[in-house]
């Protein structure tokens, strides 16, 4: 009995714990992954000196390896009205289980100059 006893104690523990960990690692990707699109934003600035269109056709985010691996946990895309021709501002909503349980930061974001979002931006970039 005093066995069942500290295993559940031990549980009870281990398993908000595993549950924080797990939740801070998918925001951690997020982040990364937001840093990622930034960089091709300001590549593709870069070549066409706008962040909107190229030739006419409306930019939209291509699909990182990165926004392949966190798809599960986060949707990305561009905040309303963005990209124009001199700002973008890209948005990693949470989706399911990290939208339920991610309620200190909620959506993460990154625009032009470099510039973090979140509900709580200091603790949670």
């Amino acid at each position: 009995m005093i066995v069942v006893a500290v295993i559940a104690i031990l549980m009870a523990i281990a398993v908000p714990s595993y549950m924080k960990y797990t939740i801070r690692t998918h925001r951690t990707a997020a982040e990364s992954c937001l840093s990622e699109y930034a960089n091709y934003m300001e590549r593709y600035y870069t070549t066409n000196m706008r962040y909107d269109q190229s030739g006419g056709t409306t930019l939209t985010l291509p699909t990182l390896g990165c926004k392949t691996d966190t798809a599960s946990y986060y949707n990305y895309g561009f905040a309303s009205g963005e990209p124009t021709q001199t700002t973008f501002n890209i948005q990693a909503v949470p989706i399911g289980n990290q939208l339920a349980k991610d309620t200190q930061c909620g959506t993460l974001s990154i625009n032009q100059s470099g510039t973090r979002g979140s509900n709580d931006t200091a603790s949670c970039w």
